[in-house]
């Protein structure tokens, strides 16, 4: 019998077969994730849809998953929600073209809470994404943390953004996109 593998590649990963699941890999760690929930969707959507109309203007695409961003033959991963830098004004086909993120986004279900919170959290800080977002749609906010963050700032009322510093900022108002979300 084959021993099992300890140490994943981007390719070994780009190897298995489409079953449904999203397939990660950090430091050589495989990350297996089920297919999300609609409330999980309805929350990368309606993100998307905000934020979106917003970047273009600044020179930043939205995606949703799967988007792999590949930092290494041993780390690629997929945010929910990713912003990346248009160059010369048009979309890259491949990650590598632009090496950077904009915003990363996890939105937690109970399954990818902890590989959410702490280790796709960490990757994202130690590779300079500007600001990434845990949204907790279970309990209505969202962290907020920067590559220096210890702590995470938690905001519950609204949450602001400005990737550009002179550029209007971006106000979303939490407890009215949570009301949205949960079709309350």
């Amino acid at each position: 019998m084959p021993a099992p593998h300890t140490e994943w590649t981007v390719g070994m990963l780009h190897e298995i077969p489409d079953d449904g699941q999203r397939y990660e890999v950090i430091d050589g760690v495989l990350l297996v994730t089920p297919a999300p929930s609609l409330l999980h969707q309805r929350v990368v959507l309606r993100l998307a849809q905000i934020i979106g109309p917003y970047v273009e203007p600044l020179g930043f695409e939205v995606l949703i998953a799967p988007a792999a961003v590949t930092w290494s033959e041993r780390t690629e991963v997929q945010p929910d929600l990713l912003t990346l830098p248009l160059v010369n004004g048009r979309g890259v086909e491949r990650f590598e073209d632009v090496g950077t993120l904009g915003l990363a986004v996890e939105v937690l279900s109970p399954s990818t809470a902890r590989v959410d919170r702490f280790t796709k959290r960490r990757e994202y800080q130690r590779r300079g994404v500007p600001e990434s977002w845990i949204v907790d749609p279970i309990g209505r906010s969202v962290e907020r943390w920067r590559p220096g963050d210890d702590e995470p700032e938690i905001c519950f009322d609204s949450l602001t953004w400005q990737p550009r510093a002179a550029a209007e900022p971006l106000i979303i108002d939490l407890q009215e996109f949570f009301r949205r979300t949960h079709f309350e």
